[in-house]
């Protein structure tokens, strides 16, 4: 089984309007509310892809209640555990510029903590657990660590999509995919990245510090998937870029149900790079139809 952690997930309400009116009255044109988060992202594209996962976290009150409803309408489990505060609400507003309001989330007991730990533990050698964002202020900076340790105490196959010392700090636990795009890859080691040939030496870099695949997706410039036995690099596919937000989520859950239906590194390096620009070409999520119409575009070419 796949499970996701997002520590600070979200009621996402997105607004419609002709024009913002700072100060008066503003009348809506559309409304929605979505999940949000990058690991509840993860588990809804795995469900487009007809893998099943469970989603984990912290929610709480009644927006805590709706977005547990929302996820369980779209048949993906759920175990969150429950807090004092109620889950987020994250505002974004559309009309002709987009606005986003987002909140600082719930208070995160140390009680809180370990109840996500115990869940954690109950996982073994056949699961993956996909941590996904950042960690929320009332938490400790080590949190991602507590929870890798304990996958490496069961033998979890674990992957993490986050960025500067979160991500630095979970290598020598031998995480088996980071994602990390070529700025963050960049800022890791304090230089500028813009092809996938000039990404090569640091993903490489990275497998000597522990992790043991790694994806650097360059936007518009390719990505490179680099472990012990190959650096590969792929075109992208070629479309109108509507939306980067979920794309690296998507790659993520790409690249986890290709290799789980097909352990082949390259396949799931393949799918994961249309499922990302999939999704960078659609108001929302990427569909399973969008990726297989990209994926004749992703070609792949070992260096």
């Amino acid at each position: 089984m796949i499970y996701t952690v997002t520590l600070n997930p979200s009621l996402d309400y997105i607004v419609e309007l002709d024009q913002v009116n700072v100060g008066g009255l503003n009348r809506t044109k559309n409304e929605t509310k979505l999940p949000g988060g990058k690991g509840i992202n993860v588990s809804q594209v795995l469900k487009r892809l007809d893998v099943n996962s469970k989603a984990l976290g912290f929610v709480g009150g009644f927006t805590g209640d709706y977005l547990k409803t929302l996820l369980e309408s779209l048949q993906i489990s759920t175990d969150f555990v429950r807090v004092n505060e109620d889950t987020r609400i994250n505002v974004k507003l559309k009309s002709d510029t987009e606005t986003e309001v987002n909140a600082k989330g719930p208070a995160i007991s140390n009680e809180n903590f370990e109840a996500l730990k115990a869940k954690v533990r109950q996982l073994t050698n056949e699961d993956i657990l996909v941590l996904a964002g950042s960690i929320p202020s009332t938490m400790p900076a080590d949190t991602y660590e507590g929870l890798v340790k304990i996958c490496s105490t069961t033998g979890t196959r674990f992957v993490v999509d986050a960025e500067g010392e979160l991500l630095r700090k979970v290598l020598p636990f031998k995480p088996f995919l980071i994602k990390p795009n070529h700025h963050e890859l960049g800022d890791l080691f304090n230089t500028v990245i813009t092809t996938p040939e000039e990404a090569v030496p640091y993903g490489r870099e990275l497998i000597k510090q522990g992790a043991q695949n790694v994806i650097v997706s360059l936007a518009g410039n390719g990505a490179v998937l680099i472990n012990k036995d190959m650096a590969i690099v792929s075109t992208v596919p070629k479309g109108e870029v509507k939306s980067s937000v979920g794309a690296g989520d998507s790659m993520v859950a790409g690249f986890i149900a290709t290799y789980a239906k097909t352990n082949s590194i390259e396949e799931a390096f393949r799918f994961s790079v249309a499922a990302g620009s999939a999704t960078a070409f659609s108001i929302g999520l990427c569909t399973s139809e969008k990726i297989e119409s990209l994926l004749p575009q992703v070609k792949l070419q070992q260096i």
